[in-house]
């Protein structure tokens, strides 16, 4: 298995892009150029992030991030894994906003780290990004979708393509003029020549979709 850095040749994705989707072409030019995530430069801690994701799941940024807060306040930490969690009972994680199923979620997430369940980001660098999601969907409150966001915005993998999520599908929609949203296996096949660079293509796809969606705006799709 090679090894996988994080991040890759965003203009060598480009390139390929406007070479082999013309509808996505002139997408991309009316666009702009897009910046790399700035997660892939950061610190990358997958049991922190995994436990920033639970606590953000179905909640809006700021409250999410309130929440995040009281809870490393509580525990002395910017770090949430199985040592500093420890510090704090369910009833103080309740009493931080976190709700029951939640403090499920990351009680479990820290017996798996500590069972040695979780890959560290140097494992995962000399894994399939197939393997990453295989070894992750176990935890509770971890679905495929909160790992491929992890992919792409903190490990930067080139070939990810979140056929679940809705951003992408409106994106994507657009692109073709479609007058219905593409299923997710429609959306797998019509992606099929954006790889080995699906990742880039995805985000240009949820810009596409903030475009018509939000004035622009962009809506944020990770907590990293």
């Amino acid at each position: 298995m090679p090894l996988h850095r994080r991040g890759f040749d965003v203009e060598q994705a480009l390139a390929h892009l406007q070479r082999h989707d013309r509808h996505l072409a002139r997408w991309i030019d009316r666009v702009g150029p897009l910046d790399a995530p700035p997660g892939w430069r950061r610190p990358f801690d997958p049991v922190d992030a995994l436990a920033r994701a639970i606590v953000f799941q179905q909640l809006s940024g700021k409250a999410a991030a309130t929440i995040v807060g009281r809870v490393e306040a509580a525990i002395d930490s910017r770090r949430l894994h199985a040592a500093t969690l420890a510090r704090i009972d369910d009833a103080g994680l309740r009493a931080c906003g976190v709700s029951g199923n939640k403090a499920l979620a990351l009680r479990d997430l820290a017996r798996r780290e500590l069972a040695g369940e979780i890959p560290s980001t140097r494992q995962m660098a000399w894994m399939h990004h197939d393997a990453i999601v295989e070894a992750l969907v176990p935890v509770r409150g971890i679905g495929r979708w909160t790992v491929e966001m992890m992919l792409v915005f903190r490990l930067g993998r080139p070939d990810i393509l979140p056929v679940d999520d809705l951003g992408i599908r409106k994106g994507a929609q657009r692109v073709d003029g479609s007058q219905r949203l593409p299923t997710p296996r429609e959306l797998q096949a019509r992606g099929q020549c954006w790889g080995p660079y699906r990742t880039w293509a995805s985000l240009y796809l949820w810009r596409i979709a903030d475009l018509a969606d939000a004035g622009g705006a962009t809506t944020p799709r990770s907590q990293a």
